[in-house]
């Protein structure tokens, strides 16, 4: 390997197997406020941010709560759930073969930092992440670039040297609008997500290999 290069994870759906709980409060939540969730694509809004989705919520369905209630609401019942929400299947046995072969390791999650801190702290990603970016962090969500290109530049490293992990269609389109590498990992739970820009893609950590990130790594943009 030339130099230590970064790989970049997704949270929710790659790290934890969080998606079936957002669908689920969500579903709460817009019924609750009067709209019809049946009538909304939820795979549209992953990778988004709290605001992108809220606000286009309240707007399609005229709900009397601001975007601020519902963000808020939604926030408080998902970190109450965090303590249940299991790891995907191999993630942390990855990481840290990463780890061991020298890769700087990021997360850029379109979530809130309160809900990243908790995860972070509940399953001690401190020991393989050494870089955290939120969706507050940055102005613009994904599909936009903005907030792979902030963790590239926390790792001190140039985009063309990072790799991302993701399970959404915004979030690919946001690894390749940045000029990243990106694997696709489709997560049965994250919806029919259209990955197909991705370099790679794949359903499990165990058929993902650290020579296929060298592959990756080494491969012209």
């Amino acid at each position: 390997m030339t130099g230590v290069k970064g790989v970049i994870f997704d949270m929710d759906g790659v790290i934890i197997d969080s998606e079936p709980i957002h669908v689920k409060l969500e579903k709460e939540i817009i019924e609750e406020a009067g709209g019809d969730y049946a009538k909304l694509k939820p795979e549209d809004f992953m990778g988004t941010t709290d605001v992108q989705m809220w606000s286009t919520i309240k707007e399609q369905f005229g709900l009397k709560l601001s975007v601020e209630e519902l963000i808020n609401i939604c926030r408080e019942r998902f970190i109450q759930t965090i303590p249940q929400i299991p790891l995907v299947d191999n993630v942390l046995d990855f990481m840290a073969a990463l780890r061991n072969n020298g890769y700087k390791l990021g997360l850029a999650s379109s979530n809130n930092e309160r809900a990243v801190e908790t995860v972070r702290n509940q399953f001690g990603l401190d020991q393989y992440i050494e870089v955290f970016v939120n969706g507050e962090a940055v102005s613009k969500g994904k599909p936009d670039p903005e907030i792979f290109l902030t963790a590239a530049k926390l790792l001190g490293l140039q985009p063309e040297d990072c790799l991302v992990i993701e399970d959404s269609r915004n979030g690919v389109l946001a690894a390749k609008a940045a000029g990243m590498r990106c694997i696709g990992f489709q997560n049965k739970n994250s919806g029919r997500q259209d990955l197909s820009k991705a370099d790679l893609i794949v359903t499990s950590f165990k058929n993902l290999t650290i020579e296929d990130i060298k592959n990756l790594l080494n491969e012209p943009l």
